[in-house]
């Protein structure tokens, strides 16, 4: 009963974390870069059956949902014309994505794709560190502190646990923190610098 409970209450903290930031993508306030969210979305979904068949049970349905609606979000940032700017490691970060499901098709382990999926995602955050690096009021810290948090939930909401299914939520964990720390370092070294300008 209280995985139950917390795999519920990560899966609300899902809802609450993307409907404000879908709401700020919507009135131009936020511009996700298009090909994290891409990423993140294939990633997330192809983690969410690995955790499936590693026995996460009910923790790996707030994944799922997250899943689906990361894809959301990356159409949204196409369509409201987000960060589009594409490197080549960008493409990297995409073939890498892509790849997890050969290598667990091979390997007839989840493991590997969720190592797969985990390092992909991983890096998926570099185009994101790019664009808060440059324009850190364009994202929202809000947003990842809340999926530091529900990360943590989906984790102690696991049925079982093993690499399998905690490697993939356990590391995004870290990596939106390292960015909401980065976002709000950024921000303040912007502060000074516009106020000693002024000066």
């Amino acid at each position: 009963m209280f995985r139950e409970l917390l795999s519920a209450v990560a899966a609300i903290l899902t809802f609450a974390i993307f409907v404000p930031y879908i709401r700020s993508i919507r009135s131009g306030r936020t511009r996700p870069h298009v090909f994290s969210w891409m990423i993140w979305g294939l990633g997330t979904v192809i983690v969410f059956f690995a955790q499936l068949a590693g026995h996460g049970g009910i923790g790996a349905w707030p994944i799922g949902l997250s899943g689906l609606i990361t894809l959301y979000v990356a159409w949204l940032a196409h369509h409201h014309r987000g960060d589009a700017s594409v490197t080549g490691m960008d493409w990297v970060f995409l073939l890498l994505a892509l790849a997890a499901l050969p290598c667990w098709f091979f390997t007839a382990d989840p493991l590997w794709a969720v190592v797969v999926l985990t390092t992909s995602d991983l890096l998926g955050f570099g185009p994101t560190f790019r664009s808060a690096w440059h324009k850190p009021h364009e994202e929202r810290t809000g947003f990842y502190a809340l999926a530091t948090l529900r990360n943590l939930l989906v984790i102690l909401a696991l049925e079982h646990h093993s690499l399998t299914t905690v490697l993939f939520p356990a590391a995004v964990g870290m990596g939106c923190l390292v960015l909401v720390l980065l976002i709000a370092r950024r921000r303040s070294a912007v502060a000074k610098t516009t106020g000693s300008v002024r000066r």
